[in-house]
């Protein structure tokens, strides 16, 4: 209810403008300190400051009725103002007294209308997959067998209680519960926060997948699964995550965010671990084909094993190769000189033959004889003989000693 202006004021008194600018200032703020006003966005600003500067217009009547708006950069909004979308912002009144202006400073906005809400909706999913934000050549593979499980959801209900259950029954795992709220103004901060904490843990102790979940809800309950900064953590997000929200039919834009969507929070733990009896019957079966493996490869093998083997030489069978080795050797270099040797002794008999056939005795046998003087020196031409003592005579079959002397050619 609006209060009644200060009864100071009435029709007698008389005021300067700051001072009827000072009660105006009074009277509509406190009258209108907490109001929900409806309106369409338009003509939407955003300072570099951060602020949002905005009008809330409505038509009516054939004309256009406008209620300045702003929104300060430290105030939480679950809802981002857009152009064009009807929202029911809520907040304060308050007023400029030097210019007779007044706004409405917005403290929360919600979005009038499910059409509405889908049309954002709609409209937000268009622009990020435009980034690129829900590429599927952007998702990341869910680990088979992860050491730890982060999971991202209300401290209390049926949802964590079923996912540990589950997830215990299946393959017991170290879960790492980040609580927060998943519905109502400023989820979404503590869901994206919770996102981004996972991934900022040291690697030894960081969840190797997240699980994003919470339970059936309103298409506003789910509201906080659409916002652009959840989108945004679980796209940027490098451990993989699986997203759980609603029920089967629900949709959020988490779900073209993450690496795999599950219809249930309890099919999202059947998602993240496989079944302990399959793993070990699984590793049971690998194991036992590894030893036919190995068996058949050592079958295969050991025979052309035994077939080298016996083509490897012990250290005496290495000495006699070598010990046969000489003797061939040997034996070849023998015949190699006992070759030269014959070749030789050919050559040896042939010089021979010939150095016969040009012996002076086989002149002597023609009835020649060779005469030597007392000093065994050959008298070969008159000349040479004169007063020569003659020593020696040689027939061809001997040799006889004389005592002759020749003197101008006769024999004395």
């Amino acid at each position: 209810m609006i209060e009644k202006p200060n009864p100071i004021v009435n029709s007698t008194t008389e005021l300067s403008v700051s001072q009827l600018s000072e009660v105006l200032k009074t009277v509509v703020e406190t009258a209108f300190a907490k109001v929900r006003i409806k309106g369409e966005i338009s003509g939407l600003k955003k300072h570099s400051n951060g602020h949002y500067y905005f009008d809330l217009k409505e038509s009516f009547g054939g004309k256009d009725y406008i209620l300045k708006s702003v929104v300060w950069k430290w105030t939480r909004l679950s809802t981002i103002p857009e152009n064009g979308l009807e929202v029911v912002a809520t907040g304060k009144i308050t007023t400029y007294a030097g210019q007779s202006n007044y706004q409405l400073t917005v403290e929360a906005i919600e979005v009038s209308g499910i059409g509405a809400l889908l049309k954002q909706i709609e409209e937000r999913k268009a622009r990020l997959s435009k980034e690129g934000l829900f590429d599927q050549s952007k998702k990341k593979s869910i680990p088979f067998m992860p050491k730890i499980i982060g999971v991202v959801t209300s401290p209390t209900g049926s949802v964590i209680k079923d996912i540990i259950h589950r997830i215990t029954e299946r393959f017991p795992t170290r879960i790492i519960v980040y609580p927060v709220p998943v519905q109502g103004s400023g989820a979404d901060v503590y869901i994206s926060n919770a996102i981004n904490h996972f991934n900022t843990m040291e690697e030894s102790i960081r969840p190797t997948v997240i699980i994003v979940a919470r339970g059936g809800g309103s298409f506003q309950d789910l509201m906080p699964f659409n916002e652009e900064n959840v989108v945004r953590a679980t796209a940027n997000s490098v451990i993989p995550i699986i997203s759980a929200v609603g029920h089967e039919t629900d949709t959020t834009l988490i779900d073209f965010a993450s690496d795999l969507r599950a219809p249930t929070p309890t099919g999202a733990a059947e998602y993240a671990t496989p079944v302990k009896i399959e793993v070990e019957q699984l590793l049971l079966t690998k194991e036992k084909r590894i030893r036919t493996s190995i068996y058949n490869f050592i079958e295969k093998h050991g025979l052309k094993l035994q077939a080298s083997s016996s083509k490897i030489l012990t250290p005496s069978r290495i000495i006699e190769e070598y010990l046969r080795i000489i003797d061939e050797k040997t034996d070849k270099i023998q015949r190699i000189i006992k070759q030269k040797f014959e070749l030789a002794s050919n050559k040896i008999t042939s010089f021979n033959s010939l150095l016969q056939s040009y012996s002076f005795k086989n002149v002597l046998k023609r009835g020649f004889a060779i005469i030597r003087d007392k000093n065994d020196k050959l008298i070969t031409s008159l000349e040479s003989s004169q007063n020569q003592e003659i020593n020696e005579i040689e027939f061809f079959d001997g040799k006889v000693q004389v005592q002759t002397k020749l003197k101008q050619g006769t024999l004395l």
